[in-house]
């Protein structure tokens, strides 16, 4: 620092330092740093927890710029937006077989739940919270499906760990948007199983498309055979239908030649009577009876 020096009769005299251009910058400083602590900002998708030497408060600050006091209140961001939860799980289907997955988990915490959250669990629900509920739930799910139905019913497996989880955590202010099982993995021998059975399964589908077929061709010609038997039966039948009608036009015919031989060896010559009746018409009288009478007597 430097020092003054001041001329008093004649001499020279060393000033005394001054120190209100410090005192300034201290008081500026001072002003601006608490200030600073005077406000705070929760950003987009948070609430926050405000703590006044210690104490959590009940109320969650939304979001934007709030006032507080200074060096007694701080303020802990907790964030509301949907987080990812991915972790492995292993657990034993009903069947008594290893199963290893890969699950995911989307939930968020709810808004008014934060300060109970922090005051009780903390920042880091997460761990405590989460991870060892989605391993209980996972287990108690999977015990109730064999290794099979877990593969064909994974989505009712999923609703079911969701509904679980939901019971469990909803009461700590954490919420399951959505439960996702990635994938399921089991021992090599299970697989190779699995594998066999598929193979038999689809033989087996094979067989019996194939009988169906041969069922549905032998029909088919069944079918031919009857239209063709009855088409046949129709055709005789129509024959002998017109050979009788033949014969009997025939015997017909014959049985009218005879009649008319006989009436002519019959005749006794005598041309028929030709008579009028009362309605203008003719009456041709022919009495076989009495030229057969001649006949016989000539």
């Amino acid at each position: 620092m430097s020092v003054n020096v001041r001329e008093v009769n004649g001499n020279n005299v060393p000033r005394k330092p001054s120190f209100k251009g410090v005192k300034w910058l201290i008081a500026g400083l001072a002003a601006v740093f608490v200030a600073v602590n005077s406000f705070t900002i929760v950003p987009a998708g948070h609430t926050g927890v405000t703590l006044t030497l210690g104490e959590v408060s009940s109320n969650p600050l939304s979001e934007g710029f709030h006032v507080k006091a200074p060096f007694i209140q701080t303020v802990e961001k907790m964030s509301n937006k949907i987080q990812v939860y991915e972790t492995p799980a292993s657990a034993v289907s009903k069947d008594l077989q290893t199963v290893n997955s890969k699950i995911a988990v989307n939930y968020r915490l709810v808004t008014d739940k934060s300060p109970d959250m922090y005051k009780n669990v903390g920042v880091d629900y997460q761990t405590i919270l989460i991870t060892p509920v989605v391993q209980e739930c996972m287990k108690s799910a999977t015990a109730k499906y064999n290794a099979e139905q877990l593969i064909t019913e994974r989505e009712s497996v999923s609703n079911e760990v969701k509904t679980a989880l939901d019971n469990k955590l909803n009461t700590y202010g954490i919420y399951i948007e959505k439960f996702n099982i990635v994938n399921f993995d089991f021992s090599p021998e299970f697989n190779t199983a699995i594998e066999a059975k598929q193979v038999a399964e689809q033989n087996l589908l094979k067989t019996k498309t194939e009988q169906e077929q041969a069922k549905v061709i032998a029909k088919t010609e069944a079918e031919k055979k009857v239209i063709a038997a009855n088409a046949e039966a129709e055709a005789i039948l129509a024959q002998a239908q017109a050979q009788a009608d033949a014969n009997k036009l025939l015997e017909e015919s014959l049985s009218n030649k005879v009649i008319a031989y006989e009436q002519i060896q019959k005749w006794n010559g005598v041309m028929p009577k030709v008579t009028g009746n009362s309605n203008g018409g003719l009456l041709i009288d022919v009495n076989i009876d009495d030229a057969a009478t001649t006949s016989a007597a000539n």
